[in-house]
C-alpha cells in the first residue's frame, strides 16, 4: 500500500475526533474498519502515529509529525483540485468522455449510451476496484462519469457539484464450487456458509470486505478467510474447490462454479452512476439513465438465478433503484 491523500485525511480526522469511535463516525466508517486501515497507514509511515488509551488517542511524536505535515499539504491539495476542477470544466466538452468504473453489470450498456448519443466524443475507460477513489477523480474533473457501488450505511459521499444516480439495488449472492453440498440447494444460509473457508477481497480500496464482516459480526461468526483475491483470482480459487465466497447477484455462472441466494437477503448491492452537474454529460442525463437502467434489466433478464430470484420475489425486487436502507 502507498501512502496516497485520502490516508492523511484519515490520520487527522482521527487526530481532531481524539478516538477511533468518533472519528470512524465521522468518516462514515466502521471501528474495526478504521483501525485496519489506520494499521496499514502506520505500517508504511514506520511506526505508531497513535497511542490508544482508555481516554481515546493521542499523537506520538511520530504521529504530530506527520499530522503537522498533512496539515500543511492537504489545504494546497485541496485548493489545487478546486482550481483545476473550475478551470476542467470551463474546458469541458463532449469532444472527450472519460469513463471510470468498478465492477458492474452495465458499463457496456453505458459505454453504448455515451457512444449512440455522442458519437463524436473520444470515449475512453479505465477500471479499478475503489468506488471511493473514482469519485475523487470524478469531483476532481478526471473523469466525465463514473460506474460505482455501495452498501447499506456505507453509502458513498456527495461532492458539491457531482450527481449519484441509484440504477438498481440487489440482493448480494453466494458463490461457491460447483461440487459444493450447499450449492444443491435453491438458498443458502450464510450461517451455514460461515462454516467454509472464504475468498475474500482485500480490506482497503474498497469497503466491501468490511460490509461482509460486519453482517457476519451480526451472528456471533466471523468468516475464515485463508484466500485474499479480487475478480478472475477469487472466482478461480472458488472453482478449485478452495473456499467460498459472495457476488453480484448479475454474476454469470462460469463452468466449476454455482451461484445461490442467500437465504433472508442479509447483504445488499447498491450500483450507482455519477457525473459532474456542470459536465457536458448532464445534459443527457435522463436518456443515459433510461439506456443504462433498460440494460441492467436485460442483464438481470440475461442472469439465470438472479431472474429466478426476481420472478419469486417481485415486490422486493420492484425496489430496485431505492437506496439500500429501504432493504434493511
Amino acid at each position: 500500500m502507498n501512502v496516497e491523500i485520502r490516508h492523511l485525511r484519515v490520520v487527522c480526522a482521527i487526530a481532531e475526533a481524539g478516538s477511533l469511535t468518533r472519528a470512524a463516525a465521522s468518516l462514515r466508517m466502521t471501528q474495526p474498519g478504521l483501525s485496519t486501515q489506520l494499521r496499514r497507514i502506520e505500517a508504511e509511515l514506520g511506526g505508531p502515529l497513535f497511542d490508544r488509551r482508555q481516554a481515546g488517542t493521542v499523537p506520538t511524536p511520530l504521529g504530530e509529525l506527520v499530522i503537522g505535515r498533512a496539515r500543511a499539504l492537504l489545504p494546497g491539495f485541496d485548493g489545487l483540485l478546486s482550481d483545476t476542477a473550475r478551470a476542467a470544466r470551463r474546458m469541458a466538452s463532449a469532444d472527450r468522455i472519460r469513463v471510470g468504473s468498478v465492477g458492474a453489470p452495465f458499463l457496456g450498456h453505458l459505454l453504448l449510451a455515451v457512444q449512440g448519443l455522442l458519437p463524436t466524443a473520444d470515449l475512453t475507460c479505465r477500471c479499478q476496484y475503489s468506488p471511493a477513489a473514482l469519485l475523487e477523480d470524478l469531483a476532481a474533473d478526471q473523469l466525465e462519469v463514473a460506474v460505482l457501488g455501495d452498501h447499506p450505511d456505507q453509502e458513498l459521499p456527495q461532492p458539491a457539484g457531482v450527481a449519484l444516480h441509484t440504477i438498481a439495488t440487489e440482493p448480494v449472492f453466494a458463490l461457491m464450487p460447483a461440487a459444493h453440498p450447499l450449492a444443491m440447494r435453491d438458498e443458502v444460509p450464510l450461517a451455514e456458509l460461515l462454516e467454509e473457508d472464504w475468498a475474500v477481497p482485500r480490506p482497503d480500496g474498497d469497503r466491501t470486505r468490511e460490509y461482509w464482516e460486519s453482517a457476519c459480526s451480526r451472528m456471533d461468526r466471523a468468516p475464515s478467510a485463508p484466500y485474499e483475491a479480487e475478480g478472475r483470482q477469487l472466482v478461480e480459487i472458488v472453482r478449485a474447490g478452495l473456499a467460498v465466497s459472495l457476488c453480484q447477484a448479475t454474476f454469470f455462472e462460469v463452468p466449476g462454479v454455482t451461484v445461490r441466494p442467500l437465504t433472508g437477503n442479509p447483504l445488499w448491492y447498491r450500483h450507482i452512476l455519477a457525473w459532474h452537474h456542470e459536465g457536458p454529460l448532464a445534459p443527457y442525463g435522463t436518456e443515459i439513465l433510461r439506456r443504462v437502467t433498460d440494460g441492467y434489466l436485460s442483464t438481470c433478464a440475461d442472469s439465470p438465478v438472479y431472474a429466478r430470484w426476481r420472478a419469486q420475489n417481485p415486490q422486493i425486487a420492484a425496489l430496485a433503484g431505492q437506496s439500500p436502507s429501504a432493504h434493511s
